[in-house]
Order: C-alpha cells, then sequence, then structure tokens
C-alpha cells in the first residue's frame, strides 16, 4: 500500500517501507556484512578492510538512486532472485571501482547467509 492507491497518504513512509527502500536496505546489511565479517578471525581469506575500502563500500550504499533499484530490477529480471540481484549488482559496483581490496572482499557479500538474513 506505500507505493499503491494509499500512496498519497504515505508518502512519508516511502524511505523506510517502500521496494526502492528495501532494495537500499538489502545493501547496507550486506555491506555491513562485510565489513563486520572482515573484522573477525573465523574467516582467514577476508582480511580487515582499510578505513578507505570501508568507506568505498558504504559510498555505494549513500549513493543508491534510482537508478541503482533499477539494475537490480534489471538483474533480478535475469536471476528471479530479489536477494542474489542485490549482491550481483554490488559486485557489479565494486568492479566498477576496480580496486583489488574490494574485488577481494566482494567475493564475501551474502557469504554464509541466507535471503531472510539480508532481509
Amino acid at each position: 500500500p506505500v507505493d499503491g492507491r494509499y500512496g498519497s497518504k504515505t508518502a512519508v513512509l516511502r524511505k523506510y517501507f517502500s521496494e526502492y527502500a528495501l532494495m537500499r536496505n538489502r545493501c547496507a546489511v550486506e555491506v555491513e556484512w562485510v565489513v563486520s565479517l572482515g573484522r573477525e578471525d573465523v574467516v582467514r581469506e577476508l582480511k580487515t578492510l582499510s578505513t578507505r575500502a570501508e568507506s568505498a563500500l558504504r559510498g555505494i550504499v549513500d549513493g543508491f538512486d534510482v537508478k541503482s533499484a533499477e539494475r537490480i530490477k534489471e538483474i533480478e529480471a535475469r536471476t528471479r532472485h530479489d536477494v542474489k540481484a542485490v549482491e550481483y549488482f554490488l559486485k557489479e559496483r565494486v568492479d566498477k571501482l576496480d580496486d583489488e581490496e574490494l574485488r577481494a572482499a566482494s567475493e564475501f557479500l551474502h557469504f554464509a547467509c541466507t535471503s531472510e538474513d539480508i532481509n
């Protein structure tokens, strides 16, 4: 109802409860998961991220816009999986940053998670 016929009455809630907000928040959860996982000693292959790398990942979330949401929907049409589409979107964005540290860390996006964890 937030995006539909009650939109005029619930416009202030779109920032939190729309499909766009869900996609953005899923991106935020995936990013914070990788950052947190890197700080633990349980996955030796994932090193603690530098402050610069953490900022770059969070910048993807901070820069999330309508085009980002549209890209996730394009990926979802191909994968037929909404959370997997978020993971692939983030990996695409990391690839565009052309940074080896981030590229290595991106392999741990969604690592050991279920879709429900990200939701």
